[in-house]
């Protein structure tokens, strides 16, 4: 385990760094809310352009990686961790999207690099990381959460506490230098059909889409269900995303063993299994008791969706093209941040709590048919 934790060193800092950044921005978003005097529908329209410059850096990620070398991740998750830190200082209309974009840039930089890398060490050194640095993030986004909603009960205002999670994130930015860290197949390759990546990263990217869509959007309305479905206090609402995260954390750990035993292709459906049952058990809870369990056999089904597809990606494609095709495999999981949340907020305004979770295991199991048409790319 030791040797493993030294080869994925960069691509876990980079992992945890960008769980930090955001485990604190989700729970310190109360009090950004209040310093911007804002309403949720200002504030959501506030918070569309990091997404946007997100993705926009995502596409320019590959040619990025490929001018700065080495350094590209170190820059893309410094850009990212110290980024954070700006939102907190502004409670201009104006300035504040500008910040955001700031980090948000950083973020869709960053996480094309590091999956790319992540794919490159898989492939090159025959190990399994994948599962365990998606725990990473987990770890990252929760322990971030808890301390800031510490700072925050001590009455530290918001440019206190992204000032103060920047520099951990910064911090860990800085381990994400490596001597032999230059990330190869990033540039396209002369020829005709050379720059051709087919169907896989479209295959693969669904099933990291259709992860991290009923990921993100769990964590953003577990703790609604809890409190106006389930009558639930907000120190019981709280506790939804936490134990879905801890539980993702955990259960990727676990992962990162499981993979080398079973078939990915296995792991993928049986994975989308149990949080499709997770998911149905949370749109049928009667009690908040009720809505962690659901939560939790949620999150041990997704925890290993991502991870998998990915790693499943860089196994698969042509070693002159997986950097490239893991890259836009993420493009296209980020899609599912961006209209995860909204998605399920339209269908929840429409039609209650209950049925956005209800969506959210349709859409999972919509997993049990990309997996076989992953598998035969394989054949």
């Amino acid at each position: 385990m030791a040797h493993i934790l030294t080869v994925a060193r960069a691509p876990l800092a980079a992992f945890a760094a960008m769980g930090v950044i955001w485990g604190t921005f989700a729970a310190a978003l109360p009090d950004i809310k209040t310093m911007l005097a804002v309403d949720e529908a200002q504030l959501g329209f506030l918070l569309l352009f990091t997404p946007l410059a997100a993705v926009t850096a995502m596409l320019l990620a590959p040619a990025f990686g490929a001018a700065m070398g080495r350094m590209a991740l170190p820059l893309a998750a410094l850009t990212m961790g110290l980024g954070i830190a700006l939102p907190g200082q502004t409670a201009s209309l104006v300035l504040f999207p500008l910040a955001m974009m700031v980090c948000g840039a950083g973020t869709g930089l960053t996480d094309v690099l590091m999956n790319a890398r992540v794919a490159e060490l898989e492939n090159t050194r025959k190990i399994h990381l994948m599962n365990l640095c998606h725990a990473a993030y987990s770890f990252g986004y929760a322990g971030a959460a808890i301390v800031t909603g510490m700072m925050r009960g001590a009455d530290w205002g918001p440019g206190w506490v992204l000032g103060t999670m920047a520099l951990v994130a910064g911090s860990l930015a800085l381990m994400t230098w490596e001597h032999d860290g230059q990330i190869d197949g990033l540039r396209k390759p002369k020829g005709p059909g050379a720059a051709a990546l087919g169907w896989l990263p479209v295959l693969g990217g669904g099933v990291v889409l259709i992860a991290f869509m009923t990921e993100n959007a769990a964590e953003a309305w577990s703790a609604l269900h809890i409190e106006k479905t389930l009558g639930g206090s907000p120190e019981q609402g709280a506790l939804g995303p936490a134990a879905l995260a801890l539980t993702m954390g955990f259960a990727r750990l676990a992962g990162q063993g499981l993979v080398s035993h079973v078939s990915p292709y296995r792991l993928l459906t049986g994975g989308a299994m149990i949080a499709t049952i997770g998911a149905l058990g949370a749109a049928a809870a009667q009690t908040p008791l009720m809505a962690y369990a659901g939560f939790i056999v949620m999150g041990l089904g997704a925890s290993v969706i991502a991870p998998t597809a990915f790693s499943l990606v860089g196994r698969l494609a042509r070693p002159e093209a997986r950097a490239r095709a893991v890259a836009r495999a993420t493009l296209f999981g980020y899609f599912g941040y961006f209209f995860g949340p909204p998605m399920l907020g339209f269908i929840a305004g429409s039609f209650g709590l209950r049925m956005a979770f209800v969506f959210a295991a349709c859409l999972l199991v919509t997993v049990l048919v990309l997996s076989p048409l992953m598998a035969r790319l394989q054949r």
